[in-house]
C-alpha cells in the first residue's frame, strides 16, 4: 500500500487559508494556549517554516486569522439586500448558528484577549471594527429614516451602532458561557427588541 504523503503542495493562497483555518481550529479547541507553531503546523499538515514563509510569524498569522474570522462572521454591505430587508438580514447573519455557536465564540474570546498584547492584532481589530461600525451605522441611519426619524450617520447612528455591536458581543459571551441560556433565536430576538426601542421616533 502506498504511503500517504505527510505534506501536500498547495498554491500560496490556499496554503495561507489552510494555515489560518488550522490556527482557528486550534483556538476553538484550546484557546490561546493551543495557538502554537507545532499545533498549527500539525493540524495544517505543513512544516514549521511555512508559517514564517507565508506570514512572517505567529503574530501576523493571528492578525490574518482575525481578518478571516471577521469575513466569515460579519457580512459585508454588498452581501446584504437593499431596502427594508437589510436590517433583518444583518441580524440573521450575526445570529446564524453556523457562526453563533460555542466553538466560534471561543475563538472570538481568544482573539479579544490577545489584542492588548499583540500590536498586529490590535491594528487589525481597529481596522475591522471601524468598517463594521460604519456599515451598521449606515444601516441604522437608513432604517431610522424609513421610520420617520432623522439620525445623522456620523453622530447618533455611530453611537447606536456601537451599542448594538456591544449587545451582540455580550449575547455571544452569554451563549459561550451557557449555550442553553441564550440560544441563537433568543439572542436574535433580544437584539431585535433593542433595535425597536432605539429606532422608533421619540
Amino acid at each position: 500500500m502506498a504511503k500517504t504523503p505527510r505534506f501536500f503542495r498547495l498554491a500560496a493562497a490556499d496554503r495561507r487559508t489552510a494555515l489560518i483555518e488550522a490556527a482557528l481550529a486550534c483556538m476553538a479547541e484550546g484557546g490561546i494556549a493551543a495557538f502554537t507553531v507545532d499545533r498549527v503546523c500539525t493540524k495544517a499538515h505543513v512544516s514549521r517554516g511555512l508559517i514564517t514563509h507565508h506570514f512572517g510569524g505567529m503574530a501576523d498569522l493571528l492578525a490574518a486569522s482575525y481578518a478571516y474570522l471577521y469575513a466569515q462572521a460579519i457580512p459585508g454591505a454588498a452581501a446584504l439586500p437593499d431596502g427594508p430587508a437589510r436590517l433583518p438580514a444583518l441580524l440573521d447573519a450575526l445570529f446564524d448558528p453556523v457562526q453563533f455557536n460555542r466553538p466560534v465564540l471561543n475563538i472570538w474570546l481568544t482573539m479579544w484577549g490577545a489584542i492588548s498584547n499583540t500590536p498586529q492584532l490590535g491594528a487589525e481589530h481597529r481596522s475591522q471594527y471601524a468598517s463594521y461600525c460604519q456599515m451598521v451605522a449606515q444601516i441604522l441611519s437608513d432604517e431610522a429614516r424609513a421610520r420617520g426619524r432623522s439620525l445623522p450617520a456620523d453622530t447618533q447612528a455611530h453611537t447606536m451602532a456601537k451599542s448594538l455591536i456591544c449587545l451582540v458581543d455580550g449575547l455571544g459571551l452569554q451563549h459561550c458561557i451557557d449555550p442553553d441560556s441564550m440560544p441563537p433565536a433568543q439572542a436574535r430576538q433580544a437584539a431585535a427588541d433593542f433595535l425597536i426601542q432605539i429606532l422608533e421616533p421619540p
